[in-house]
């Protein structure tokens, strides 16, 4: 039992020296992410680590499109699906980051909790609704990014 309690106490120790560490390099690099409600360091790390340089991508769309959580819709030969579901290609890791700042800022952030919260009343479920956040919070970053500037809040 303490040996297990001595390796709890060690993995504990290396993750307090993680984020040290990861706070020291992200305010190294000149960054706004993580003044979106909802997005800390290491979600901000991750977000700027797999999306790289901005400048890359031309509109909002194509940073969407690289994280693969743009809409498609079923096609095949001449029958068209009428449901659509996110493409999921693209960056996993950038997904996941989004995927988790989206969750963090429905308990930070209004203006995401509001959208949320009108896309459930639409009567979309908690999957679908979540997705649209992730849209709607990339858009966010990419202008964050794009004009090096801090996030405002419109509600």
């Amino acid at each position: 039992m303490s040996c297990l309690l001595s390796q709890m106490s060690l993995l504990e120790d290396q993750r307090k020296l993680v984020d040290v560490k990861l706070e020291e390099l992200m305010a190294q690099i000149p960054q706004y992410i993580t003044t979106i409600p909802g997005i800390g360091l290491t979600t901000g790390a991750m977000l700027i680590a797999e999306i790289g340089d901005i400048q890359r991508f031309a509109d909002p769309e194509k940073l969407v499109a690289y994280a693969g959580i743009d809409a498609t819709v079923f096609k095949t030969g001449q029958f068209e699906g009428d449901q659509m579901h996110m493409i999921k290609r693209g960056s996993h890791f950038l997904r996941y980051a989004l995927w988790q700042a989206a969750t963090a800022s429905l308990l930070h952030n209004s203006e995401m909790k509001s959208y949320y919260d009108k896309k459930r009343a639409e009567g979309k479920v908690h999957g679908v609704a979540l997705g649209a956040v992730c849209h709607k919070l990339l858009g966010r970053i990419y202008i964050i990014l794009k004009e090096n500037r801090p996030y405002i809040n419109k509600l």
